[in-house]
């Protein structure tokens, strides 16, 4: 074979790759897409196949529960009728466990659990010990103050004598471990004694005592394998679809996931929804911007301002009253009827009125305001910062000593951060098959339609120069001339041409 034969069956084999290339890089423009979808939503669906099954079982991530307490400096002084003064303490950290358990799936496309969680005391990231001393509003007299202000003379009598024969004032000095897990109190045992069925709390009272060993109910949510469209959503929890602590449907609705999983495929437009039993209501973050974590797409969503706002700045909200001023919710009829409420850290987004009454308060967007990160391709959470804090009112009771001249306020008990973020093998298997695999398969669809398309002019080329133009110099026509064929009129040619030639000479 010569060479021109092998060089042209070179750049024939080069176009044949240049077309196959080509055709699979439009192929995979195509379908692509469509794989990715399926794989991602095959992956994120609440089923033990799915890659994420293992995920949403038993949170990889470390979470951690760190608590910041709002000491009263003067109570001494608020007593009388001055505005008090709190100092910050803390952080106190707790490493958060988590894993559901009793996992059961349904005949309608749901799965029903429960997720137990533990804290534990995490000395090397706190501020302190769990057994610092803080003086904090005393929340059972105090509170039961506000709650008996519409009783009768003669109860209120009996309460303050109940209270002062038990040593029992308005403010209390305890350490961090009793006011959040619990301790002894000879008020609550002497009504549980007397009156069984006139308080809630049995045994120790504590703020966190329910969170610790515990679990935050049944949940049942859709798992997406059937029907996608209502993936992660809540169905029902401890067998309700509505709750009903609130005073109008809408804020009665249970709304969203259970704030674990969200929906794939988000967009900007996509608000992002959960049902949270410690908040006793269903929360809405609205998106905020786009970044990256770790190497991760993300969107960060977070609180718009009227999440908190009463009912008369946002009218939604006015099934959560009776309302005080905007940027705090009132939780009493979902916490016993004690006048709590919760809000932003330092009451941030709220009406400055809450803040100026209370010294050492400064409400600082960097460090009060709360975000979730989520991955929008998965709807999986990277990295998030929940912030929010736990108030009493208090005032002065007619008819009950113990409160002295309390002027009304809100007054910050504590708040919390709830936080983690994804790390170490979860997040580089995480990156692996869902984020790095798709953007290679995404440039490797455009790689092969180019390297297709300069391939295939490898033989256009070739074709080209094999035909270049001809050399208009040479002497073809006049070899062609000399051998044609004699005629009879070429004898008389012959002679004309000698005689013109003659003619010339002469």
């Amino acid at each position: 074979m010569g060479g021109s034969a092998r060089a042209r069956w070179v750049a024939v084999g080069l176009g044949i790759v240049g077309l196959l290339c080509a055709v699979l890089g439009v192929v995979m423009i195509l379908v692509m897409p469509s794989l990715i979808k399926q794989q991602v939503l095959k992956n994120v669906r609440i089923d033990p196949s799915s890659l994420s099954f293992g995920m949403w079982k038993e949170i990889p991530v470390p979470f951690y529960l760190s608590v910041y307490f709002f000491e009263v400096v003067n109570p001494n002084e608020v007593l009388k009728g001055e505005k008090p003064i709190v100092r910050e303490r803390g952080p106190y950290v707790y490493r958060e466990f988590r894993h559901k358990a009793n996992i059961t799936f349904n005949d309608n496309d749901t799965v029903s659990f429960v997720e137990h969680r533990s804290l534990h005391f995490q000395p090397d990231r706190s501020h302190g010990s769990e057994s610092d001393y803080i003086v904090l509003p005393n929340i059972l007299v105090l509170g039961g103050a506000v709650m008996m202000e519409d009783k009768s003379a003669g109860l209120k009598l009996m309460m303050t004598l109940g209270l002062a024969t038990m040593g029992q004032r308005a403010f209390m000095n305890r350490t961090v471990g009793e006011i959040l897990w619990g301790y002894e109190d000879p008020f609550v045992n002497f009504i549980n004694k007397y009156f069984p069925d006139m308080f809630p709390i049995k045994g120790k009272f504590g703020l966190f005592v329910e969170m610790n060993n515990s679990d935050s109910g049944l949940f049942t949510v859709f798992t997406g394998v059937q029907n996608f469209s209502k993936i992660h959503l809540v169905d029902r929890w401890n067998g309700l679809s509505k709750i009903n602590y609130w005073h109008s449907e809408q804020c009665n609705m249970i709304n969203g996931t259970s704030g674990q999983m969200w929906a794939p495929f988000m967009t900007p437009q996509y608000s992002l929804e959960f049902f949270s039993p410690e908040a006793c209501r269903s929360m809405k973050l609205t998106y905020h911007d786009s970044g990256v974590f770790e190497g991760i797409p993300i969107y960060r969503f977070t609180a718009p301002k009227t999440l908190f706002a009463n009912g008369s700045v946002y009218p939604p909200n006015e099934g959560f009253c009776p309302c005080l001023e905007s940027g705090i919710q009132n939780v009493s009829t979902c916490r016993f009827g004690a006048p709590l409420f919760l809000s932003h850290p330092h009451f941030y987004n709220a009406d400055p009125v809450l803040s100026e009454a209370v010294l050492g308060l400064n409400p600082d967007p960097k460090e009060h305001s709360l975000f979730l990160d989520i991955h929008p391709v998965t709807g999986i959470p990277m990295n998030c910062s929940v912030k929010l804090q736990l108030s009493l009112y208090i005032k002065s009771v007619k008819g009950i000593g113990q409160t002295g001249k309390i002027e009304p306020v809100v007054l910050p008990l504590l708040w919390f951060e709830q936080s983690g973020a994804m790390g170490g093998e979860p997040l580089n298997t995480f990156y692996t098959q869902l984020v790095l695999m798709p953007q290679v398969l995404h440039y490797v669809q455009y790689v092969l339609l180019g390297l297709g398309g300069l391939l295939l002019l490898v033989p256009i080329l070739y074709q080209l120069r094999s035909q270049g133009p001809k050399d208009t110099m040479s002497p073809p026509n006049l070899i062609a001339w000399s051998d044609q064929p004699s005629s009879p009129y070429t004898p008389l040619l012959e002679d004309s041409l000698s005689g013109q030639s003659a003619s010339a000479i002469a």
